[in-house]
């Protein structure tokens, strides 16, 4: 049996806490990017993922999507409630981290996942139905993707059995396909189906707080050393160019998105160094274990252009994914899991070459692994999300919007700026957690004051 390393282990254990911190970051930059009414509510979505997808994932998401193989699709029960998982021998997926470790490490994932997706429904979302599609989504959409991708025998891109059988070879180092692309796709699904925000496009719904952009923004580029590097499981080359790479195109794509915003706006955009930042990291977060410095500065240049563009098309078709989920993750995350096969290097990825190394089969597994996670996330987050729109509803009264979802769904508000009056339209001692029941006289145009 291989020796736990104490290093490995230490290096994966601070990666999962780097991992960790990114929801709290993602939480702050979408928050900053709400407007001030939702912005609570906005933290929310994201902050309240650490807590109920850390239950899903261990008691039942963690054996579906690492379990043992059921025709290359999905796992089993075998670790359900983390029955058999070591905390002092390896498991099957890193021989010199405990089984335990690896799965805190992979819990981290499952948690930042479906968060991401909130920026597409932020401002209109029923909390209740929310928790719901949460739990379904990740259980019936992210565990199979994972499953598929990195699991031993998932026929998409996963690890090799004992007999041998392994996936198509779709490379995704630590999750454009199963992060990026799928949260992407499911965000465009959910942006349609909630349907556009009360005075989209008639009223001015700019980001309320861009230093709080910013600083959420910050820490999402310093957790992702951890959710690119540690995807090494271990502490050694393979990790140190993941961190490397994941630095030089997170610089790259902010550079290039600040130069087009200035080139076409006129002015260097401050959200707009944030939002590029974050396209480079998530183009480069599937081929951190696959390019060099040179191909991730390209990786980097193509996110910052491509996710520009995106979201200013998004902004001309009339599509309300509030936080522009679809055009940084979704975009961003089909163009680094395409540009993995173009620029893989063998000396980095061991054995498999890009497109630019002579190596046409890589390209087209990547593409492969593209339309499949497109297609899966589509089909069935339209589903989830349908059927609970027919049954329970998915969206707040709209009353409840013009009030805000700080002070409809929570009872709270954001900033305490007085000690009378009111907030959102109602009295602050209720918008500070009593109940509040709308008198019959207000009227949207007074709620909205």
């Amino acid at each position: 049996m291989p020796e736990i390393s104490s290093g490995d282990t230490a290096w994966v254990m601070m990666s999962a806490a780097l991992v960790m911190l990114m929801t709290p970051g993602l939480a702050l930059f979408y928050g900053g990017l709400a407007r001030s009414k939702h912005v609570l509510a906005t933290i929310m979505q994201s902050f309240f993922m650490l807590g109920v997808i850390t239950l899903v994932f261990v008691t039942v998401g963690y054996s579906l999507a690492f379990g043992p193989d059921h025709y290359g699709l999905i796992g089993d029960f075998s670790w359900v409630f983390l029955q058999d998982v070591s905390a002092s021998e390896p498991g099957p997926y890193a021989a010199t981290i405990p089984h335990q470790t690896f799965v805190i490490f992979q819990a981290m994932f499952a948690i930042i996942t479906p968060a991401l997706i909130t920026g597409a429904f932020a401002e209109r979302a029923k909390f209740s139905t929310f928790l719901i599609f949460m739990i379904l989504w990740s259980l019936l959409v992210y565990s199979p993707v994972a499953h598929w991708v990195w699991s031993l025998g998932g026929w998409l891109g996963g690890l090799p059995e004992e007999n041998g059988d392994v996936g198509i070879g779709a490379l995704d180092f630590a999750g454009g396909t199963v992060v990026h692309i799928n949260a992407g796709i499911a965000a465009l699904v959910a942006a349609i189906l909630y349907g556009k925000r009360h005075g989209f496009g008639r009223e001015p719904m700019e980001a309320h707080d861009i230093t709080m952009v910013v600083v959420g923004a910050a820490l999402l580029w310093f957790g992702w050393f951890g959710f690119n590097a540690g995807s090494a499981v271990s502490a050694g080359a393979l990790a140190s160019n993941a961190f490397v790479v994941t630095h030089i195109a997170a610089a790259t794509a902010m550079v290039v998105w600040v130069a087009l915003s200035w080139i076409v706006q006129g002015k260097p955009s401050v959200v707009g160094a944030a939002a590029g930042a974050v396209a480079g990291l998530v183009a480069i977060t599937p081929a951190s274990g696959a390019v060099d410095a040179m191909g991730a500065i390209a990786v980097g240049a193509g996110a910052g252009a491509l996710c520009y563009l995106a979201v200013r098309m998004r902004s001309k078709v009339g599509l309300d994914d509030s936080l522009d989920v679809v055009g940084v993750h979704g975009v961003g995350g089909a163009w680094g899991a395409i540009a993995t096969g173009i620029f893989a290097t063998a000396t980095i990825t061991g054995g498999a070459e890009g497109l630019l190394k002579g190596d046409s089969a890589q390209f087209f597994d990547q593409l492969i692994g593209v339309g499949a996670t497109m297609l899966y996330s589509l089909v069935v987050t339209y589903g989830i999300l349908k059927v609970l729109d027919l049954t329970i509803g998915i969206r707040v009264k709209e009353d409840e919007e013009l009030m805000g979802l700080d002070a409809s769904q929570h009872g709270e508000r954001a900033y305490q700026l007085e000690t009378g009056g009111s907030y959102a339209g109602i009295p602050v001692a209720q918008a500070n957690g009593a109940p509040y029941t709308p008198a019959p006289s207000t009227s949207p145009s007074e709620a909205r004051s």
